[in-house]
């Protein structure tokens, strides 16, 4: 099987645990570039928190692509063409809101420019995710936000048993409406009900004119299952959660063992 696109999550596999990628995945990356294999990183996070990366790895060319917001968006890197895009409305915020309130979690809302919070106290899991991506948190009430943003995700966030505790109160009802992952410990994400990782790697592939069976993807977590699942070789890395190492076909070393590199090395670089 000759591997043409590798689909990369960001947070727990392209980077270690510094938040780096290590120069053994850069050189991996851009030997397989090298051999005609399109590298696409496959993210929740928004655009801007992407940017930095794709200017490191030099995806900024005229046939690279990213996947962003956990494949809310799909688009062209250097001309910023959108192959599709899943956003949320004022509707959907004012359900997810209320449920929230219902729940007992906090949330916060994020567009293409901004992180939204309609909680006067911050919750420091905004302020980490404000970090994490390079985005401003704007404070907002909920009538203010619901007028004046216009939503590509939003999250639950709290901490970890508070976050699984609502999340169990959560109507099966409600996960039918949008689609749901659990991105990290304390971030519950939701989405359009069409989009997810593995859809946004579907379209792209179609856009590309790339097989299924030619696919590989990289992840780590929850919200990188549906990706793995579609992928002809879905890779787990060592320090993915249990669901993803049962999803995938292979399993690398872990993010702080260069699992990246290793896995490229093995089943692109010496076919």
């Amino acid at each position: 099987m000759t591997i043409k696109l590798v689909a990369i999550d960001i947070d727990g596999t392209l980077l270690n645990n510094n938040h780096e990628v290590t120069p053994e995945v850069k050189e991996a990356l851009k030997a397989a570039e090298s051999q005609g294999v399109a590298i696409v990183l496959c993210t929740g996070r928004p655009l801007p928190g992407v940017q930095p990366l794709l200017n490191e790895l030099e995806l900024l060319k005229e046939n690279d692509y990213v996947i962003t917001y956990n494949g809310s968006l799909v688009q062209n890197t250097q001309t910023g063409e959108v192959i599709s895009r899943y956003g949320l409305t004022s509707d959907d915020f004012v359900t997810v809101e209320e449920t929230a309130r219902k729940v007992g979690s906090h949330l916060h809302i994020i567009d293409e420019e901004s992180i939204y919070t309609p909680n006067r106290d911050i919750s420091p899991y905004t302020v980490h995710e404000s970090y994490l991506v390079g985005m401003p948190i704007k404070y907002r009430t909920v009538e203010e936000i619901t007028a004046q943003v216009q939503p590509v995700k939003m999250m639950m966030i709290d901490e970890p048993e508070i976050l699984d505790a609502a999340i169990a109160k959560l109507t099966d009802e409600f996960k039918e409406q949008y689609t749901t992952v659990k991105s990290a410990a304390f971030y519950y994400e939701i989405l359009n009900k069409e989009a997810s990782k593995g859809a946004a790697v579907a379209k792209l592939a179609a856009h590309l004119g790339i097989k299924q069976e030619e696919i590989m993807a990289i992840g780590d977590n929850e919200n990188d299952l549906s990706m793995i699942e579609y992928a002809g070789m879905g890779v787990a890395m060592g320090n993915a959660t249990p669901s993803v190492k049962q999803a995938a076909n292979v399993q690398t070393t872990s993010n702080e063992e260069h699992g990246v590199a290793e896995v490229i090395k093995e089943y692109i670089l010496t076919k």
